[in-house]
Parts: C-alpha cells; sequence; structure tokens
C-alpha cells in the first residue's frame, strides 16, 4: 500500500491540533490482525509545549464504563457469580428494601435503571480529601438518590448507574475494581499501559518497564482550582479516590487497542485468553429492540461519532476528555482516538463534528486500501 493512502488521515489530524479541536491525540486503527496506523500528534500539556508520544497517557474518562467495569461484570458471569438478570438486591445487599432492589444488572448497564444522568455529589461532602471514606459516602448518596422513571421503561444515559455496578463488582469479589481488573483482565493479557490512578500514589509506574508514564493534561477544574495533570478529571470519582466504575481509568492508545482487539476476536466468537465471548455476544446483542449493547455503545442512526462507514453492529463509547474507540465486527476494524480536547477548557467542544469526518476516512482508508 502506498503511503499517500494516509495522508489525507495524517492532514485531518494536524489540522484538528490547528484548528484547536484538541491540543495533542494519538491515532490508532488496525484490522483483526495488524496495525496499519498509529500515530502521534500535537501536544500534551499547552503550557510545556511537551510533545504527546506513542506512549502518552490519557485519561480515558467514560471509556472506564466498557473496558474496566462493564469487562469485570463479565468476568463474573463468566465466573457464575451473576447473571443479566440478576436483581440488584442479590448482588449488593446495601440495596435491599431500597426502590433500586429489583434494578437488574442488564439494566444498569444498558442504562435503562430509572437513575438520573448526573449528580455533583462531590460538591455535597463533608471534606474535599479524596479516599475511602468519600467514596462510601458518595455511593451511599448513589443509592439514596431517587428514580427518575420506571427501570427498564426506558434509557438515560448514567455514571450512577455504573457507580453502583463498581460497587456490585466489589462486593461479589471482594476486591476493589482496579485490583480486579489489574488482576483478572489486564495483566493476564501483558496490558500494562491501562490502569487506575490511585490518588494516594505520588507516581505510578509501568509494571513493564518500571519508566515513571507521562500524562496528557486536561482542563483547568475550578474546582479543584488547578490544572488537571495525572489525576482523574471528573469530580465524582475524584471524590472517590480515582477509582469508580464510571471513570477513572487511564491509559494508551497501543493499551485500548490490545483490549479492544481481545473484545473483536470475543464478538467473532473466536477463543480468547480471558474473555469470555459467549457473554461479550450477549451484551453487544441489542435484544428488544433497545438502543444500547450492555456496557457499550452502538453507532446512532444521526450524525454518528463512528461516521457513515462503521456497521450497525459496531460497538464502542465515548470519553469525556476526547477519547473513543470503535469496534466493527463486520468489517474487523478497530478505531481509538485519544485526545485531551478538555485542555485547558471543557467547553470546547469542536471534536463532536471531527470524530465523525476522521472515522469517515478511516473506513474507506480501509476499505479502499487494506481491506479484501
Amino acid at each position: 500500500m502506498k503511503p499517500r493512502a494516509f495522508q489525507y488521515i495524517d492532514g485531518a489530524m494536524a489540522d484538528a491540533v490547528a484548528d484547536g479541536v484538541f491540543p495533542g491525540a494519538v491515532l490508532l486503527w488496525a484490522s483483526r490482525n495488524e496495525v496499519f496506523y498509529h500515530k502521534a500528534f500535537g501536544v500534551t500539556d499547552i503550557r510545556s509545549g511537551a510533545p504527546v508520544t506513542l506512549n502518552t497517557v490519557f485519561d480515558l474518562a467514560s471509556l472506564t464504563k466498557p473496558l474496566a467495569t462493564t469487562l469485570a461484570v463479565a468476568d463474573l458471569i463468566s465466573s457464575g457469580l451473576l447473571s443479566q438478570t440478576t436483581y440488584l438486591r442479590d448482588a449488593l445487599p446495601a440495596a435491599c428494601g431500597t426502590g433500586k432492589a429489583k434494578i437488574t444488572i442488564d439494566m444498569l448497564l444498558r442504562h435503562r435503571s430509572g437513575m438520573p444522568a448526573h449528580r455533583p455529589y462531590f460538591k455535597s461532602l463533608p471534606t474535599p480529601v479524596p479516599g475511602i471514606a468519600a467514596g462510601k459516602r458518595l455511593r451511599q448518596l448513589v443509592l439514596e438518590e431517587p428514580l427518575e422513571y420506571e427501570p427498564g421503561s426506558k434509557e438515560i444515559y448514567s455514571d450512577l448507574g455504573f457507580i453502583l455496578l463498581a460497587w456490585v463488582v466489589e462486593y461479589m469479589s471482594g476486591m476493589r475494581l482496579d485490583t480486579f481488573v489489574t488482576d483478572r483482565i489486564f495483566v493476564p493479557l501483558k496490558i500494562y499501559d491501562l490502569f487506575f490512578n490511585p490518588l494516594c500514589f505520588d507516581l505510578i509506574k509501568s509494571a513493564k518497564d518500571k519508566t515513571p508514564f507521562v500524562f496528557a493534561a486536561t482542563s483547568h477544574c475550578p474546582w479543584r482550582e488547578k490544572m488537571i495533570l495525572g489525576e482523574v478529571e471528573d469530580e465524582n470519582a475524584w471524590a472517590a479516590g480515582g477509582i469508580e466504575g464510571h471513570a477513572g481509568l487511564f491509559g494508551t492508545a497501543a493499551g485500548v487497542h490490545r483490549l479492544c482487539r481481545q473484545i473483536l476476536q470475543a464478538l467473532e466468537n473466536k477463543e480468547t485468553k480471558v474473555i469470555n465471548s459467549s457473554v461479550i455476544r450477549g451484551f453487544a446483542d441489542n435484544h428488544n429492540g433497545m438502543m444500547r449493547p450492555a456496557g457499550f455503545d452502538s453507532p446512532s442512526e444521526e450524525n454518528a461519532s463512528s461516521g457513515r462507514f462503521f456497521s450497525k453492529r459496531s460497538i464502542g463509547h465515548l470519553g469525556f476528555t476526547g477519547t473513543s474507540f470503535w469496534i466493527d465486527p463486520d468489517n474487523g476494524l478497530i478505531a481509538v482516538l485519544l485526545t485531551n480536547r478538555v485542555h485547558p477548557s471543557r467547553e470546547n467542544i469542536k471534536i463532536r463534528k471531527f470524530r465523525p469526518r476522521i472515522h469517515d476516512l478511516i473506513a474507506s482508508t480501509y476499505r479502499e486500501n487494506i481491506q479484501v
């Protein structure tokens, strides 16, 4: 394949940096068996001007939901400790006697639990110091939150449901969420550049090469009164000590890709090392006309962030900080885009128009130059 097949993608990424879509980014896309494109653009931090490299670590934001919490739930289902129809009361005793007792695991995964989208619990915590005590109080506030609609009757994308799922994972396994996914999923797959960054640690070092990671900066947080670097952007996750079911995962594009490749193999009903194919294929099924797969997202009918050419069977997710991945089992295509679009301000939403364009370029380049 001629190098100029990628020139339009190179140009689009460079233009995005110049146009202020994001200060920096890494784009990776691949087929089932081969990485065709993996390049870095822009800077990690506008103050230092340090260039983004292929090893730059990004705050993955809501990619935590599919790549950590959902896979942890899948592991528990595979082990027979849960099912998608398990009631919350049977997976989390604290939910007994509450209006959430009969919410199912599947409802939580598909954002059909009756929970509201978001609440700024961090503002009501008695202390701004993150950690175990604040995390327990935050989860109790989630459990006490009134439902907004009858569970199962409709869909509202909710961070709060995934906070409950993380609580379920920890209760059922006896392990903290970050420890569970690291021990059960990441390390067995030799993925050392996906991790939570607990706020009690001053420096996180790679388990593979013992060198410090370099983080991409995110926004200037008015609540914390500083530019965020190496701490989770989401305030509720920050208050919980940096580890929650909806946010807190950090990683490189290569790390995200390696995990996506395992998910693709599961979708294709191929043998995988740690991910149960039948469970993942069940999650990906939008049965009974539901809008979302369990734990993932799918291309919307109009103005899909995955563009026009990813198939309807594709699954993926977006992250608030400017991250995303898409997996297309029909074409064997994986696309990972990690950016720090919130740096220095969360008000920058130019990425909404950019995502479909770059995914169209990826899919058309793949189809015209690589796919057979």
